[in-house]
């Protein structure tokens, strides 16, 4: 049986914590949380690989690297509600759920939305609900959130997510015109309701497909 805690712990010290990743918060959550629990049962050697690993409906599970970038990112508090855009395997959502209060999940293809859900709760990550939905839209029977996530790369900012954001919120997405090749921008709300953008480097992700996204045919 591999030595799944060591090889995160691993993980942790030399593909994240080396290469710049700070917040204790989310090293210890990504030491904590099973990604061989969220990969493929044939992939499961390959989860604490540096590396995206393929999941259903032609989708992927990010490269543990960002997942944490963009959690620091987001400067999370433990209180903090959060709505997660493309939950694919449920990973990013479990690492969250280790640092903040509560986890609204958003998953555009049914499949990945039940096998996430059942994931989840199989596993006690009991503050986090995964719905299926354009997520391009969020969920505005849920918000305000005080951080968002996206992990999917759209053409800009979707306006909805925008407009869901809590005063001081934070919301971290890939944007760009190519498909397959975006910048990850932040996005704060003041309390005044304007709104400040940074750029965090190049980064690639599949498309975000949606109402506010690439369509259909920009997958």
């Amino acid at each position: 049986m591999p030595d799944y805690q060591n090889r995160r712990r691993e993980m942790v010290e030399f593909q994240i914590a080396a290469r710049g990743v700070r917040d204790p918060r989310v090293l210890e959550a990504l030491r904590t949380v099973p990604r061989e629990a969220f990969v493929p049962e044939r992939l499961a050697e390959l989860a604490y690989e540096d590396t995206p690993l393929p999941i259903d409906a032609e989708q992927t599970i990010s490269q543990p690297y960002i997942v944490a970038l963009m959690a620091e990112a987001l400067e999370l508090s433990p209180g903090d509600r959060v709505l997660e855009v493309g939950a694919g395997s449920g990973y990013a959502a479990a690492v969250l759920s280790r640092i903040v209060g509560e986890i609204w999940a958003i998953e555009r293809h049914q499949v990945l939305a039940e096998q996430a859900a059942r994931r989840l709760e199989r596993l006690g990550y009991s503050n986090v609900h995964v719905v299926q939905g354009d997520g391009t839209l969020g969920l505005p029977e849920h918000a305000p959130f005080d951080a968002i996530v996206v992990a999917a790369g759209g053409p800009d900012v979707p306006p909805a997510l925008v407009d869901q954001l809590a005063p001081g919120g934070r919301l971290v997405i890939p944007v760009g015109p190519d498909p397959r090749l975006q910048e990850l921008v932040r996005i704060r709300k003041d309390d005044r309701g304007g709104f400040s953008r940074e750029h965090l480097g190049g980064v690639r992700f599949v498309p975000l497909v949606g109402a506010q996204g690439h369509t259909q045919m920009g997958e």
